[in-house]
């Protein structure tokens, strides 16, 4: 069960940052994978990770992470860095952007993919996008179970 109707999810916050980033980016699978991956991460109910960690915002991203990617990846591609920048409205790029700017958020879970070395699964296979997530956000030793992922990203591809 989710906190938020899916398709608004898809078409308010998903589809729009997506269509924000450079052309390349944005795909139906991209479109699905995001959309599942805050499914699965947050249920798109919560904007601070529950306990003590740090995870922030519906796709419940790391502040190291974001940083990071920051740091050592956008920076280097001004199309992407000029296209995330005009997502938050000419404020600093902080991890605390992920919980009060969610278009911004879904954004930084795609560039997150895109970083990846693996391409992202066929649209419309949630196994395959459960394994992803499972490989490249989640990572090996997370507490996350593909197999438990798989009707999340199903719903996320059927909304």
């Amino acid at each position: 069960m989710t906190g938020l109707y899916l398709p608004h999810v898809r078409d308010l916050l998903v589809k729009p940052a997506l269509a924000a980033l450079p052309a390349g980016l944005n795909s139906l699978s991209a479109q699905q994978g995001v959309l599942g991956i805050g499914l699965k991460e947050s249920g798109y109910t919560y904007l601070r990770q529950l306990g003590t960690g740090p995870a922030l915002g519906f796709w419940q991203m790391e502040p190291a992470t974001h940083d990071d990617l920051w740091r050592n990846f956008i920076r280097y591609r001004p199309e992407l860095q000029a296209a995330l920048s005009r997502l938050l409205n000419g404020t600093a790029p902080t991890a605390q952007a992920l919980v009060t700017n969610p278009l911004y958020a879904a954004a930084m879970c795609r560039v997150h993919l895109l970083r990846q070395p693996d391409p992202l699964p066929a649209a419309n296979d949630a196994a395959a996008w459960a394994a992803y997530w499972k490989q490249h956000y989640n990572t090996p030793g997370g507490a996350g179970v593909a197999a438990q992922a798989v009707p999340l990203f199903r719903a996320a591809m059927e909304a």
